[in-house]
């Protein structure tokens, strides 16, 4: 397969190639439970433009992907595209459980235009890890686009042994990971013998994942905090860590509202409601956030430093 020609935002290094700082968008939605592109659009360049991410992540677990269409996916990443795609990496969440689909799906990341593509472990039926050797790699050879493996057992069921990643760096176009399983140790044996970048996908183990060498942040709570997340990356990589450690600190109200309260898609949409951000409802099975919860987390937010936008 040949490298894809779709352009990536200028800047972008080896270290890093999708950005440093990412978050993985929601999708809004209005009230009956149809996609609000329109807002789609907002919100994206709010992260871009405000909240300082150099990378978004479209139709990810947090952008509702289990109950989104193929062809709802297709319209919402040109929408992120069109918005942000000459200054932000735009990665596709393309993974299934069904490798033909995901194929299908990673095709139809490329044609749309995406940078890359974030590709889940299969989750549900469990596959052993030759099952995942051949997944990825398949998923891989079908396009020009770099690869994000996405490792979250939690979810998936199956984490990603290091053997496999081992593996699965020899492809040119399996480039980084998003891990979410909080293996430090198995991922800076993979960081030393190959060259696969990491990036951290746990907002609670954001800053030891930089003392072990990640790139930087697939991040949920960078909806609100992005900036700081950019700050605490940036005062890191130059040095600061004392700075560093007191924004990881100040941040821990956030992170526990949004990551540890209730599911994150339903708090976030939440916390996008109370900064006056497209957001919007759930589809179900999620159910949108209580007044209770949402009180709970207006205090949260604001000990962590978010301005909330009062109400008339």
């Amino acid at each position: 397969m040949a490298p894809s020609t779709n352009a990536l935002p200028q800047g972008r290094d080896d270290s890093a190639p999708f950005g440093r700082m990412l978050t993985a968008m929601v999708t809004p939605m209005a009230a009956d439970g149809t996609i609000d592109y329109d807002g789609a659009a907002r919100l994206a360049a709010y992260l871009v433009d405000e909240q300082r991410n150099d990378g978004l992540v479209v139709s990810g677990t947090t952008g509702e992907s289990p109950t989104t269409s193929d062809e709802e996916d297709e319209r919402l990443l040109r929408t992120v595209l069109e918005a942000v795609g000459d200054r932000a990496t735009i990665v596709a969440g393309v993974g299934t459980n069904h490798t033909e689909h995901t194929l299908k799906l990673a095709r139809q990341a490329e044609r749309a235009g995406a940078h890359g593509l974030l590709v889940v472990t299969p989750y549900y039926n469990k596959p052993p890890q030759e099952g995942l050797a051949r997944h990825f790699s398949t998923v891989a050879d079908a396009t020009g686009l770099p690869v994000m493996l996405y490792d979250i057992p939690g979810r998936t069921g199956t984490p990603i042994a290091a053997e496999t990643l081992l593996r699965l760096a020899d492809h040119p176009r399996i480039i980084a990971v998003k891990e979410a399983k909080g293996d430090l140790f198995g991922a800076s044996r993979v960081m030393a013998e190959t060259d696969l970048v990491f990036y951290s996908g746990d907002d609670a183990l954001n800053l030891p994942w930089l003392s072990v060498g990640a790139a930087g942040f697939v991040s949920v709570v960078g909806h609100v905090v992005g900036a700081d997340l950019r700050e605490m990356i940036d005062a890191f990589l130059g040095g600061d860590t004392r700075r560093a450690t007191e924004i990881h600190r100040r941040l821990l109200p956030v992170v526990t509202a949004l990551m540890t309260r209730t599911q994150g898609v339903i708090a976030t949409k939440a916390a996008l409601s109370l900064l006056g951000l497209p957001g919007g409802t759930v589809r179900p099975p999620l159910v949108d956030a209580t007044p209770e919860f949402t009180a709970a987390l207006r205090e949260d937010l604001v000990a962590g430093g978010v301005k909330i936008v009062e109400g008339p």
